[in-house]
């Protein structure tokens, strides 16, 4: 059986101009932190018969890889030639649909699996590139290019994306004391709200190919935000993050109305009357995860407020490891 596993991530800045439609024309940039909640896939070899067998939130048991209904599984086994004798699991630390990037940590750990199936391991950066390729090329997904990277190599990281596609990946070497700083600092609160992200980033993607200037000012805006994000976070000024999160939230909003909804505009009203500095639904938007930059003289106010909105903390710590192989036997 093998094991494997790939980190969720937050984005701290530049999220939207890893999207194809945006960084093939401008060039885009984010930094992202991967965190210590995963994906687990496990694959084996049945020993009774040849079938294909996926255990997800759905069971599949088909004969060939034609039937099989998952849009990500499907392409990943045609790629790599897996045609038969093959069972698939995986679970996860957060549902789906939240905002961490759980699809392309899936798709990560499947890889990974699957090449150590056949006793290989890919370095990460082709790891990530594979599975864009699949999520984005062979299943059609509308996603950008980040969450394939932090899945794979992990850390604190800037992505630099190139308009002929390729990513310079950089692990920023902060002090000890300033990532742990950070941590105690960017609180995590779960919504309850889970949505299909698709639609946000189709309509982003349609509007940025139209060059609609509202969405185009504010991915430039974003991707600003993004560097000078990475600017704070190395010089220790991290009042000045927290208030550039508020700042890209803002903007965020304004390129499109549903990345938020009422419930999250109060909540995070709130938050910031109890003294938090910035914040942002993580990931595409309108649903998922509240993360909230808190200075720690706040930190009790803010929890107190988000507790009176049912609102559920998830502690974590940030993770510098990327995808891993757990187990070969």
């Amino acid at each position: 059986m093998i094991l494997t596993r790939a980190p969720l991530r937050i984005t701290l800045g530049g999220g939207g101009t890893d999207l194809a439609s945006y960084y093939s024309r401008y060039g885009g940039f984010v930094l992202s932190a991967a965190i210590d909640k995963y994906v687990y896939v496990s694959i084996h070899r049945p020993a009774i018969d040849d079938l294909i067998r996926l255990k997800y939130s759905r069971f599949e048991e088909v004969a060939t890889v034609d039937e099989v209904q998952h849009d990500l599984v499907r392409p990943a086994l045609r790629l790599l030639g897996v045609t038969k004798n093959v069972e698939i699991a995986s679970l996860a630390d957060v549902p789906t649909g939240t905002g961490l990037g759980s699809s392309s940590s899936y798709m990560v750990a499947v890889l990974a699996a699957l090449y150590a199936l056949r006793g290989e391991r890919l370095p990460p950066t082709e790891l990530a590139e594979l599975a864009y390729l699949v999520e984005h090329d062979m299943a059609g997904h509308p996603v950008g290019k980040q969450d394939q990277y932090l899945a794979a190599v992990g850390g604190i990281t800037s992505l630099e994306f190139g308009t002929d596609g390729s990513v310079q990946v950089e692990l920023l070497g902060l002090p000890a004391a300033t990532r742990v700083a950070l941590r105690e600092r960017l609180l995590l609160f779960y919504t309850a709200i889970v949505r299909e992200h698709h639609g946000i980033l189709s309509r982003q993607i349609a509007e940025t190919d139209s060059a609609a200037p509202v969405t185009l000012e504010s991915l430039h805006r974003t991707k600003e935000i993004g560097r000078e994000a990475r600017r704070a976070l190395e010089s220790g000024d991290l009042d000045s993050f927290g208030l550039l999160m508020h700042e890209h939230w803002e903007t965020k909003k304004r390129r499109a109305s549903d990345v938020s909804a009422e419930p999250i505009d109060r909540q995070y009203a709130l938050a910031r009357e109890a003294g938090a500095l910035g914040g942002k639904i993580v990931g595409a938007g309108g649903a998922g995860f509240l993360m909230l930059y808190v200075p720690p003289t706040c930190a009790a106010d803010v929890r107190a407020a988000m507790a009176a909105e049912s609102l559920h903390e998830m502690r974590y710590d940030f993770e510098f490891e990327g995808v891993k192989v757990l187990l070969t036997d």
